[in-house]
């Protein structure tokens, strides 16, 4: 018998199975992890004892990197679940239930952060003190706990009650009856037992991305002037169709209900490209709802994110945990547009009414209607709802326990009734979700049944309808050209002071429908018309420079070579289906000259040649913020040696040609070549860029300013990403006994105080890598400001949580903040008048003050917070 076995399931997914010992583990987990294993066998309906129950993994690798291409790399959430209630391991009397807990492996950042993000998901937000801080009044909160509490069985638990955590560092570590494992870089990882060994690589490679469990198809896209695109009926165990979800579509702007697991291949199979969308209206943060996030995250522009103030804490907090950043970041990636609760929201003609809905976490039904004839045409979104048997189960008299009161029922059950022309549900049984019956009697002209695996029983087809994926249902037909409007738009954008009479002249040609995997125009040939991109997506590939990108909606093909008479340097092939305008050559080339923006469109076909190489831009971005940059662009160049000053470093930098170095006091951290970048920590982030850059050989840049660029999630979003991978390099390259190294007993289990002093750690190293005889004096000065100004704000943070929780020692914990501003200010002043202190001095403060304040006193908030389920 083979001791160690080994299944490649998917891109970044393998299966290790070790029967001996017991182990059976999922290598990598990103979204939709437990739908490959059952495609692929190694999840199966299974019976013990006469017990009823699935086969699965019962441990989770991790993946060292939280992102991988963009993507989320770790959303263990639906494993975790899979293994604990469909397998049985957490079910009193379950003969699954042996006592011995699922594990989650991996680094301590990624494990902490997975055990974090489980528990924003179990319960979303944990407190009274939270709600009320999310909008809620006193009131509104104790009702909200009580409910939540009763969907908790009585009690909010920390993840360590019910999940096994062994934490991966450089030395070998031993799971579990002999079968080890070690880490032989990153995402690579080595089980051995008895003798043998395998190794699984767990990376993405560049330009791969985790591969969607089920094949949607191709569909057209028609923007009518108010209609649902049924974009998901399944649930996070469906292994055939995607999550439940819609699309609204209203005068032609599109907007999501939810963004569950692999929502880009969701919406490529539609023929509709992300930066179409115009908002999403999110129901609550579980998995198969929230997933998605990311796809939206990437997208040129900040979408519209509209839910309650309490399910948008909810999310935040989940996000954060995830991604291990603070809350606040959020909205460097949506623009937040709260919803009121229980009341009619005009969103641009449509609106939209949130229903509270009884839920472990913050949830909403959704009720959508728009003017039209004597009244009004109506859309209900009804994701994830309670079954009205399992709700008059929580009814109890008694004011203070977990459950709710006979009125609070009655509303609830008087909402589920609302009568609308369309009304989608949620009939996924359980605990949890909804069942058909209770919508028998439902005054709604139709009903959909979603959110389940399972095929429709013969009662469930007498009460309601089911939606194939990519179906449409028209409420209101439109009566105009929606692509045409979308490609004068577009157009404008392009071409900006050309007469009212030239655009129509232009837009006065066909709109063509391009079938998926059709080559648009191939590499060395001379285009004879210029193809404006109005809806889908576009691959742009040149092979042998390993380019493979995608077109923004609104992209000119053949644009730049029809202006220099050339060919093209890329082909362009269509990834679904495509709206396309045909412009003929002449003509265009002829408004260009005549308008005199010949030399603009060059420039901008010269820098956009350029930025879409590097792969911050290969994505491309909204024809919108192309021309801003464009507009805004500059090239500076830096002689060798020369060494980069404050005012270029305010900017953001891309490396045209040369080379740049950066360091940190006299240590070189990495080198930066064509396409790498700098300057990202004041232009877009708005903080202080630690590091010194010099020329190595002569270097010239393209300088974006910072504000062009930081409304983009798509940049923030890759920059982030970028950000950890030089974080990693930056410790790795450290003298280990001359810097200040987080471990895990530092950790006061409260995931906000953590990073804040995680990231003071950081800019303590950098202190310290300064702290030598002959330092660079402006770079040791602003690393001590960057790390009293951060101390601040963190004190700061940490004053406001306490006083929230009301926490009994507060007022002497402020006073010791005073004091250790003080200390790190004399610092400060020695380097301000001209001396450097000593490294090992600097050391031992740090060192000494970290362990003694978070080792004691934040300690003890910490596990103040802890008893009140702030973790």
């Amino acid at each position: 018998m083979q001791g160690i076995q080994k299944v490649n399931v998917a891109s970044g997914i393998f299966w290790v199975d070790i029967p001996e010992a017991g182990l059976h583990i999922l290598c990598g987990c990103p979204a939709d992890a437990v739908k490959h294993l059952a495609k692929r066998g190694l999840i199966v309906p299974s019976e013990v004892n006469g017990v009823a129950c699935e086969t699965g993994p019962n441990a989770v690798l991790l993946s060292d990197h939280p992102l991988q291409n963009g993507e989320f790399a770790n959303l263990a959430e639906f494993p975790v679940l899979q293994m604990l209630y469909k397998q049985g391991l957490i079910i009193p009397g379950h003969p699954n239930n042996t006592g011995r807990k699922p594990m989650l492996i991996g680094s301590t950042e990624q494990v902490d952060s997975q055990m974090r993000y489980i528990y924003r998901g179990n319960y979303g937000l944990v407190s009274q003190e939270e709600i009320t801080q999310a909008g809620a009044s006193p009131e509104q909160a104790k009702a909200k706990m009580r409910l939540k509490l009763r969907f908790a069985f009585g009690r909010i638990r920390p993840t360590g009650d019910f999940l096994d955590t062994r934490y991966l560092g450089e030395e070998p570590l031993e799971l579990d009856e002999g079968v080890g494992l070690r880490r032989l870089r990153p995402n690579v990882f080595e089980f051995s037992f008895r003798g043998e060994t395998v190794t699984v690589d767990i990376n993405l490679q560049p330009g791969e991305s985790y591969q969607c469990a089920y094949t949607l198809g191709y569909h057209r896209f028609k923007p009518e002037y108010f209609s649902v695109i049924h974009s998901g009926e399944g649930d996070g165990w469906d292994i055939n169709r995607p999550c439940m979800s819609s699309i609204l579509v209203h005068q032609g702007g599109v907007y999501l209900i939810d963004a569950g697991p692999r929502l880009a291949d969701t919406m490529t199979a539609l023929g509709i490209s992300i930066d179409q969308v115009d908002g999403i209206f999110h129901t609550h943060a579980h998995d198969d709802h929230f997933a998605g996030l990311t796809a939206l995250m990437r997208a040129g522009r900040r979408i519209r994110y509209f839910a309650t103030s309490l399910v948008r804490a909810s999310t935040a907090k989940k996000l954060a945990a995830l991604l291990g950043v603070e809350e606040e970041r959020f909205e460097d990636y949506f623009e937040v547009c709260d919803l009121a609760d229980d009341s009619w929201n005009d969103v641009e003609g449509l609106e939209v009414m949130p229903i509270t809905s009884p839920h472990p976490v913050e949830a909403n039904v959704m009720v959508f209607r728009t003017l039209w004839g004597d009244g009004y045409r109506s859309y209900a979104h009804f994701a994830d709802i309670v079954s009205l048997d399992v709700l008059n189960g929580m009814v109890t008299e008694d004011a203070e326990a977990p459950g709710l009161d006979r009125g609070a029922y009655e509303c609830f059950r008087t909402a589920y009734m609302v009568a609308v022309d369309l009304k989608k549900i949620d009939i996924g049984g359980g605990m949890i979700h909804g069942e058909a019956r209770d919508f028998r009697v439902d005054p709604s002209t139709r009903l959909l049944l979603a959110h389940r695996a399972s095929e429709l029983t013969p009662e469930e087809k007498e009460i309601g309808s089911s939606a194939a994926f990519g179906s449409v249902d028209v409420l209101i037909a439109s009566q105009s050209d929606g692509l045409r409007h979308m490609a004068f738009g577009y157009l404008q954008a392009h071409l900006p002071g050309v007469p009212l009479h030239d655009m129509r002249m232009l837009l006065n040609h066909p709109m063509e429908e391009i079938n998926p995997g059709s080559i648009l125009l191939k590499e060395g040939e001379s285009p004879t018309e210029v193809l404006l991109l109005v809806s889908g997506l576009v691959e742009k590939l040149r092979t042998r420079d390993k380019l493979f990108a995608s077109l923004s909606v609104g992209s000119l093909i053949g644009g730049n070579a029809t202006l220099d008479n050339r060919e093209s340097q890329h082909t362009y092939r269509a990834g679904s289906f495509v709206h396309l305008m045909r412009l003929p050559k002449g003509l265009f080339t002829d408004v260009v000259r005549r308008n005199g923006l010949l030399e603009r469109v060059r420039r901008a076909a010269d820098l956009s040649a350029f930025l879409n190489m590097t792969n911050l831009f290969g994505d491309g971005f909204q024809v919108a913020v192309l021309a801003r940059i464009i507009d805004t662009a500059t090239e500076k160049r830096f002689k060798s040696g020369e060494a980069v000053g404050v005012k270029d470093l305010s900017v953001f930098n891309i490396i045209r040609s040369g080379q740049v170095e950066r360091l940190v006091g006299r240590r070189r951290v990495d080198v930066l070549k064509e396409s790498d970048f700098f300057g990202e920590e004041v232009a877009v982030f708005n903080g202080e860029c630690l590091y010194r850059i010099q020329a190595i050989e002569e270097t010239t840049v393209v300088q974006i300013p910072g504000d062009v660029l930081q409304d983009v999630p798509i940049l923030r979003w890759k920059l982030f990403e970028n950000c950890q991978l030089r974080a990693a390099r930056f410790a790795h390259g450290c003298d280990r006994a001359s810097r200040v190294t987080w471990r895990k007993e530092l950790s006061i289990n409260v995931a906000y105080m953590d990073l804040h002093h995680k990231q003071l750690i950081e800019i303590a190293n950098v202190v310290i890598e300064n702290l030598y005889p002959d330092a660079d004096r402006p770079a040791l000065g602003k690393a001590l400001d960057a790390l009293i100004d951060y101390t601040g704000y963190h004190f700061t943070a940490e004053e406001k949580l306490m006083a929230l929780y009301e926490y009994p020692a507060a007022d002497e914990h402020c006073l010791n903040h005073a004091e250790l501003i003080k200390q790190m200010t004399v610092y400060s002043d020695q380097v301000q008048q001209g001396a450097v202190p000593d490294k090992d001095h600097f050391l031992h403060f740090f060192e000494t003050w970290l362990l003694r304040h978070i080792g004691d006193q934040d300690m003890e908030y910490g596990r103040f917070l802890n008893a009140k389920g702030v973790y």
